[in-house]
This record gives structure tokens, sequence and C-alpha cells, in this order.
């Protein structure tokens, strides 16, 4: 059996890579927090237009006809990017939503762990809900994803498995991404006259960063082939702890500089804290699992 990643799945994560970091690299992701506006309309339909949303669409309904796999692919380098916005909803609206699949029409989802809607206020549409509902604004520790209280309760639910799984992908990009920076920093960042990377301390930090972030990767790529219920609550529960963890170990490798707003490691932080609340939590993961391992010993 071959685990590696194919020719297609390879040159898609460079194809969109090279998307992202042109289209959205540090510059663009800066002014968006400044400008505190999550969703780009323009960037929303280039990203429809090279197929992002259409990706497990038939191509005779003008899709690209990939599967799940290539999907975590293609989130990963999101993650990767922090690229904001409802993505996991509108990729799991295409060919539900008119419009979602171009990018024309954006669209949100309930939180299925509680009363909170991520970028309600700048949908056309909620998955799973004839229209969109009111809400209160609420306060979000991320600048680029704004929540809503909302009293109507969603019915979404046949998507969770999926929207977990596609989440866990964003946090495994970002997790790998932290990993990046703190190797980066530890390389050129000197004290005493040597690298701070040549500490065991901070050696060990990035180790540990490193071996959480494989151990997600491992996770989320299984369970894009499976697709069984159990290992995606395993793949989020990994990737979630993979993200959080990095980014504040990797907040640690930089130091003080590290909580200052023109770095970007607190970016990852505050979105990996948004990102293990959505679709699935750790609590309601862990509880899939027990659930599964009580049945498989039966």
């Amino acid at each position: 059996m071959d685990f590696q990643p194919s020719r297609v799945q390879r040159d898609l994560r460079a194809g969109v890579r090279d998307l992202l970091a042109g289209r959205y690299g540090r510059e663009a992701l800066r002014a968006s927090v400044e400008a505190g506006v999550a969703v780009d309309r323009r960037l929303w339909r280039e990203l429809g237009d090279a197929g992002f949303f259409a990706l497990r669409l038939p191509e005779a309904e003008g899709g690209i006809g990939l599967g799940l796999a290539e999907a975590v692919v293609v989130f990963e380098e999101a993650g990767r990017a922090l690229l904001p916005g409802p993505l996991v909803a509108t990729f799991l609206a295409a060919g539900v939503v008119p419009g979602a699949a171009t990018g024309t029409t954006v669209v949100t989802a309930y939180d299925l762990e509680g009363p909170l809607v991520a970028h309600l206020g700048e949908a056309d549409a909620v998955l799973g809900a004839p229209e969109p509902p009111g809400g209160e604004p609420v306060r979000s520790v991320d600048p680029l994803t704004p929540l809503h209280r909302v009293t109507r309760p969603g019915r979404a639910g046949r998507y969770r498995d999926e929207g977990a799984l596609l989440t866990a992908a964003l946090q495994l990009g970002s997790a790998l991404r932290t990993v990046e920076l703190a190797a980066d920093h530890a390389r050129g960042r000197e004290q005493f006259g040597q690298p701070i990377g040549a500490f065991q301390a901070v050696k060990h930090l990035c180790a540990g960063m490193l071996v959480r972030a494989e151990v997600a990767r491992v996770a989320v790529y299984a369970a894009a082939v499976t697709g069984d219920g159990a290992e995606i609550a395993a793949a989020k529960l990994l990737a979630d702890e993979a993200a959080v963890r990095g980014a504040r170990d990797c907040l640690q490798v930089y130091g003080g500089m590290g909580f200052t707003w023109e770095a970007d490691v607190h970016l990852h932080l505050k979105r990996a804290w948004v990102r293990a609340e959505q679709w699935r939590t750790a609590a309601r993961a862990e509880e899939l699992l027990a659930a599964d391992l009580l049945g498989s010993s039966a």
C-alpha cells in the first residue's frame, strides 16, 4: 500500500500554495486584520474560478471531480496561509446552495457545538437554514472570525463529519506553518553569540511542535481516506492540539516578540482557539472515541 501523496495531490498542493502566496500573502493578511474585513468578495470569486469550492463536484456539474483526500490537501494549504472566511461551509454547500461552487455566494454554517455562527454578517446563506437567522454580535478572540449568537438551532448535522475533517485540515496547515516559523526564528535569532536554536530548551520546543504536527498529519490523512467518524474525531482532536499547542510553543520560541501585534504568531493562536470550538470540540470528539472503543470491545 502506497501512503505517499499522488502526483495529482502534489501538483494540487503546489498550485494552491502558489495561488495563495500570490493572492493572500502576509501583506494581504495584515491588511485584512487592519481593515477588519474577513471575506474579500473578489478573492472569494477567484477561489471559485480556481475550483477551490467545486473540487469535489462531478465534472458534469462544473466541478473537478476529486475526492475528500484532495480536499484535505487544499484546506491544509488554506490553513497554512491563515485564509479567513467560512471556507468549510461554502465548500460543503457547493452543489447545494446556488453560487457556492463558483464563489459568488458566501455560505456559513451553524456552530453545531453551540449558539455561535461565524461570519454571519458577511454570509449570503447559512447551511441547513432556509434563510439567514438574526443574531447578536459577540466579541471574537480572532480578529478575522466575527461571531454572532443566534437562538434558533441549526440543521447542518449531516455535514458534521466532513466539516470536522476539513476544519482539522485547516488546523493542520496552521500547525505546520508555526513549526516553520519557530524553526526559522530559532536559526536566525542569536543570543550569547549563537543561534537560540542551539539551546536545548528551544530544541525541545521545536521538536515537540514537529511531533504533534506530524502525528496530526497522519491522522487527518488517514481519516480523509477512510471517512470513518471515529477516525475523523481523532483527527480533529489531534489537529486542534497540534495547532493550539504549536502556536503557544512558537510564541515561546519568539519570546516577547511573539506577543506583539507586529508578529503573525498570535494570529495562528487566535484562529486555532476559535477552530477548536467549531464543528467538533475536544469534549465531543473524546466522547465519540470512547463510544467507538466501547463498541469495538463489546
